[in-house]
């Protein structure tokens, strides 16, 4: 897990991290934005010191690529076959959260959930 909005392209014709820019970049990064800005720990960049040392996502963002390359992932495939704008929201350095620990997630997130809608 990690704390970070991350948006396509995830692959890149070469198959290494590196920036993939889509059609629709601005928008996407826009969006991501919108979503991260309304959690200070993510906008932050560097979420996760304590697991990934050298992990740092500028304004709480990523191009999926640039952080690591997925080939064939969903998020790439509905924007390119069905025109879905789709971003994928990491909540958080543990993957599996205890449930005394859901409500924190929901607060660290809820302004953030409602930005992201206001942007639809």
């Amino acid at each position: 897990g990690s704390l970070v909005v991350n948006y396509p392209f995830d692959d890149d014709e070469q198959g290494i991290a590196v920036y993939s820019k889509s059609p629709d970049d601005a928008v996407f990064q826009q969006l991501a934005l919108s979503y991260s800005k309304e959690n200070t720990k993510m906008y932050q960049g560097s979420p996760c010191k304590d697991m990934y040392p050298t992990e740092y996502f500028p304004h709480g963002i990523t191009n999926g690529a640039q952080w690591y390359n997925v080939p064939g992932g969903m998020q790439d495939w509905n924007y390119l076959n069905t025109n879905c704008f789709e971003v994928t929201i990491e909540l958080g350095c543990v993957k599996y959260p205890r449930a005394e620990e859901l409500p924190k997630y929901w607060e660290q997130n809820r302004r953030s959930l409602l930005q992201f809608m206001k942007q639809v």
